[in-house]
């Protein structure tokens, strides 16, 4: 269990934690919540143990291992597949002993540890971890070092993922995932059975993993049964109670200052004017709610253009001299066109997005724009190559070199950059608010398309409600990529699938898009399973020996659940036999000391079925985990 009670944690003066406490019991999933700059991170940090708090206490119960994705990406010679099996360091320490060692005893010690921990399945389970996150066989057996940023940071989460720590704790994990990684991240953590701390901003996500959210606000910590939707529809009802009873308390204070005003001075009613004065000092004031601020996004309207905007026909593309990414394409978009592009990385949605945003040529083929197209581009790695010294409104105006103050000021205010922040330096903009930074830069000239590539990477819940809302709103184009299937749903009309070296209409929405890629890791898995199993009659072996071993690990279960149910019954038919007699009034007349008897072994006999329906439902529990974690595999 992990208790957190009363933690103060102060950053640069400012308090992000003050007397914050909370209870995680094992096995829960927590969704951690909250807006950005709140102390998301901190508290993650915190409970890893690489910050120490100023006040209050952490602490977690027995000896549990608790696990972060490392800061620092792994990026050296080691392939994939050893980078991820190195994060099992007990497993390790023991192959390197066992090497070694001549001593008998401890060599059997070894090996039955080995044995406890799975160590003969770990290169099995490492890989289809890596596999689930987008790393094929190939992939995996090549250095880190040849990766980008953000395919070490899946090889990071991966290696964290296999060693399976008792307290799980991620931060935005989707930031660096596409949809189909997502989803499978997503199946992973349902099925994970430590405690899980999980950051994210993504609401399918929370809805789908966490089983309760902890909301971080004004450095305090509340936890909500259920998932995020449920949390924001009980949130809200409590903000309204809340600000139906100020309001009403409001009211009251109105009416006894009024009355104390009228007859204070009147002796015949002076001594009832003091007492609700001194009733007026006694009421507790209730807070009236103050709603936070809110992010909000709008972008400019186009002048029309008429359609299309953009056809191609018969168009090949790729980088520099190097091999052909996409070609045979053929499509158009027309004004108020909603796309959605699917298709695991590095297949090449973001080839697309610059070949229609003009950054890349056409190798073949034709490529038509309308006259006087203007197209709006989002790219997340834009961020890296905004000037840190400058400000949002020197940036501005620099984009738009003819443009006055007043237009400057007025495009920055559309996406939240009030006086103060729009002269801020670039530096201390929050991920969030550099984001909402490169919307303003990338709509500054009101574009008829916008390209949108993963633009929800640092927005939170509210600021990506936000940008559904604007994406509905805009009168013009859009072509969108995101791991986030909520903004998907809720903005996109058509899906567009990017694979093979092509791109086709996906016939079908997002949750058949789902069945697609969980059915496409059920046959990559049946297929390593059919090459690793040799032969048919091997292979045969091998299902009746996993099977046998699926039954033996839940047989015991079975058996401590049958032995609860029947326990159950007993029990409830003895209290069944007490009640009847504590019912019967001639059970009075008898002495006093057999009813009194009769009510102890009653109340014993409640807390015996109390205790017998906990073993049951304990047994159920784990008989469906490891029946979820059998289908899993």
């Amino acid at each position: 269990m992990l208790r957190i009670q009363d933690i103060v944690y102060r950053a640069a003066g400012r308090p992000l934690l003050d007397r914050a406490s909370l209870s995680v019991n094992d096995g829960e999933r927590v969704g951690l919540v909250g807006r950005n700059g709140s102390g998301k991170t901190t508290l993650l940090r915190l409970i890893a143990g690489e910050l120490q708090p100023d006040g209050g206490e952490i602490a977690l119960t027995g000896r549990r291992r608790v696990g972060r994705v490392a800061q620092e990406a792994p990026g050296g010679p080691e392939s994939l597949i050893e980078t991820v099996l190195a994060a099992d360091r007990e497993r390790g320490a023991l192959l390197a002993e066992a090497e070694h060692c001549r001593e008998p005893q401890r060599i059997a010690e070894i090996h039955e540890r080995l044995a406890t921990i799975r160590a003969d399945s770990a290169p099995a389970r490492a890989a289809r971890v890596l596999a689930g996150l987008g790393f094929d066989e190939a992939a995996q057996q090549g250095p880190c070092r040849a990766l980008s940023g953000g395919w070490r940071m899946r090889v990071a989460l991966a290696a964290l993922l296999f060693a399976e720590p008792d307290v799980l704790l991620l931060d935005e994990p989707t930031n660096h995932l596409d949809l189909e990684a997502t989803l499978w991240l997503e199946g992973f953590l349902r099925n994970y059975r430590g405690m899980l701390i999980l950051v994210s901003h993504d609401r399918d996500l929370l809805n789908k993993v966490a089983e309760k959210i902890a909301h971080l606000e004004s450095g305090k910590l509340t936890l909500y049964a259920g998932n995020y939707d449920r949390f924001e529809r009980t949130r809200r009802e409590h903000l309204e109670r809340q600000s139906a009873l100020q309001a009403r308390q409001q009211e009251q204070r109105r009416r006894i200052q009024a009355f104390v005003d009228r007859f204070r001075y009147k002796a015949s009613k002076a001594r009832q004017a003091q007492s609700r004065l001194k009733a007026l000092a006694r009421m507790e004031p209730i807070a009236a709610v103050v709603e936070s601020r809110t992010t909000s996004f709008a972008f400019p309207t186009p002048d029309n253009l008429a359609p299309p905007l953009l056809s191609a026909d018969g168009v090949a593309v790729g980088y520099g001299d190097g091999p052909t990414v996409l070609s045979n394409l053929g499509f158009r978009l027309d004004p108020e066109d909603r796309v959605a592009l699917l298709g695991a990385n590095g297949n090449g949605k973001s080839t697309l997005i610059r070949l229609i945003a003009g950054r890349l040529a056409p190798r073949t083929g034709r490529l038509t724009r309308a006259r006087k197209l203007k197209v709006g581009y989002f790219a997340q790695d834009q961020a890296e190559e905004l000037d840190l010294a400058a400000t949002p409104l020197l940036l501005m105006a620099r984009a738009l070199p003819k443009a006055n103050e007043t237009v400057l000021r007025a495009q920055l205010g559309r996406f939240g950059f009030g006086a103060d922040h729009a002269e801020l330096r670039v530096a201390k903009l929050s991920g969030g608010e550099k984001a909402r930074l490169l919307f303003a830069l990338a709509t500054r000239d009101a574009p008829q398309m916008l390209l949108l590539d993963e633009p929800t990477n640092h927005l939170d819940v509210d600021a990506r409600e936000a940008l559904v809302q604007a994406i509905n709103d805009f009168a013009g184009a859009v072509v969108l990529v995101s791991h986030d299937p909520h903004l998907i749903e809720l903005t996109a009309d058509r899906l567009w699938l990017v694979a093979d070296g092509g791109v086709t209409p996906f016939d079908g929405d997002l949750d058949d898009y789902r069945r697609v890629v969980l059915e496409r890791g059920r046959a990559a898995r049946r297929q390593s399973r059919t090459a690793a199993g040799g032969n048919g009659e091997s292979r045969r072996k091998e299902r009746r020996k996993a099977g046998a071993e699926a039954r033996a690990a839940v047989a015991h279960l079975r058996r401590a659940a049958r032995d609860a149910e029947a326990r159950l019954a007993k029990l409830s038919a003895e209290r069944s036999r007490i009640e009847t007699r504590l019912g019967d009034a001639a059970i009075y007349d008898r002495p006093g000391d057999e009813v009194q008897a009769l009510q102890i072994r009653f109340a014993e006999l409640e807390q015996e079925i109390g205790a017998a329906e906990e073993a049951w439902l304990e047994a159920q529990s784990k008989i469906e985990a490891a029946t979820q974690a059998r289908d899993a595999d």
